[in-house]
């Protein structure tokens, strides 16, 4: 039986949003699994975006594809201070020390990003594509060491990116950010309050 056309067309970018919910519930319930969904998801991603000439979201699948592999290692085997022996990575709030390394590693990555679109790309959003391609880049460092702030990041991240898809035509895609943006904030209380009741609080 033939597939509707609109079926064909948007196949791929709908099963990548069923990935995507799956993903950010796993994500909001801080659960292991989320790293998995994260090699699978964003290996399909690079195909769509690319196609749909969103170069540095190619690349920066290709990056979280990788970086699954990472995610699922460090809440494996990462411990905190004051994390027990059998207990697992818990979630934390980022030391302050850290806040400007990380402030200049976005705008390091961000600049980079912006060069390597607008010299060997013809993306027509190059600003806001690598934008959105550094904060999520420190963003899926933070969710990789349980950081509380990882939500913020990834607020803004889900902002810009929902705009962008409208505009590239990746509708499904673009109602999954939109989501994202809402769970994003929930996500934020919701690691809070696990923190709060965590027995190891101490980042």
């Amino acid at each position: 039986m033939e597939l509707h056309p609109f079926i064909t067309e948007h196949g791929l970018d709908i099963f990548t949003t069923m990935l995507g919910l799956l993903y950010i519930w796993l994500e909001y319930r801080a659960h292991i699994a989320v790293w998995l969904v994260g090699i699978i998801m964003p290996a399909l991603d690079i195909y769509l975006y690319f196609s749909h000439g969103l170069y540095g979201d190619a690349g920066m699948a290709t990056y979280y594809t990788v970086a699954g592999i990472y995610g699922f290692a460090v809440w494996k085997y990462g411990k905190k201070r004051g994390q027990k022996e059998d207990e697992e990575m818990p979630i934390t709030h980022m030391p302050r020390r850290l806040y400007l390394p990380t402030l200049l590693a976005f705008l390091a990555i961000w600049a980079a990003t912006y060069y390597v679109l607008v010299t060997w790309t013809n993306s027509t959003v190059p600003l806001q594509d690598a934008f959105t391609n550094a904060l999520s880049f420190v963003g899926l460092w933070a969710l990789a060491q349980k950081y509380v702030e990882q939500w913020i990041f990834w607020i803004v991240v889900d902002v810009v990116c929902t705009y962008l898809y409208i505009v590239k035509g990746i509708p499904f895609k673009a109602l999954l950010y939109g989501l994202y943006v809402v769970i994003a904030v929930m996500g934020y209380f919701k690691w809070k309050k696990m923190m709060k009741d965590s027995p190891s609080s101490l980042g």
